[in-house]
């Protein structure tokens, strides 16, 4: 199973595609949208999503992990964060993806193993399970990849319990 994570953010949006194959979990790419304040955030919005659309044409995920909205400082940063999480999903199914959304928390638990885990933390653990020389060097990246490998670790478990229950 191949999952593409995003990590939606005004400022940055990370990607990271996650391949679980015979030997393992593998990061194949992972990355982040720089979006810049100066520009209206309709042309952030399609940046976004032309970018996004890219990964997904090259890479062909078989689902997209996106991490839920979990607080915000204020109303006007929640809508815009949810403007970018739109078009990301947008994005998703177009190019024909399932969709599936955790909190913070979840994806924390899944990788760390604490979901009050710091980003230190997370990106320990990232480069620690995808055996990768050295951290992603962006921390929305890790992010992003923390999100693919807890939706990896869940649709595992989802898979053995629906085994289980058809015995």
């Amino acid at each position: 199973m191949r999952v593409l994570g995003i990590d939606c953010g005004t400022e940055f949006t990370g990607y990271g595609l996650v391949d679980d194959g015979s030997g393992g979990l593998a990061c194949i790419t992972c990355g982040a949208i720089a979006l810049s304040r100066r520009e209206p955030m309709a042309q952030r919005l399609a940046r976004v999503f032309a970018q996004l659309s890219s990964v997904l044409e090259h890479h062909r995920p078989d689902a997209v992990a996106i991490e839920d909205v979990f607080y915000a400082v204020n109303v006007k940063s929640a809508i815009k964060l949810g403007q970018v999480r739109g078009v990301a999903m947008l994005a998703a199914a177009v190019h024909g993806c399932t969709v599936a959304e955790y909190s913070p928390l979840t994806i924390k638990s899944a990788v760390v193993g604490y979901g009050k885990a710091d980003k230190l933390q997370v990106q320990h653990m990232v480069t620690r399970l995808l055996q990768l020389d050295s951290p992603p060097a962006s921390l929305d990246a890790c992010d992003a990849l923390a999100a693919a490998i807890c939706h990896l670790h869940t649709a595992c478990t989802e898979a053995r319990m629906r085994a289980a229950a058809a015995r």
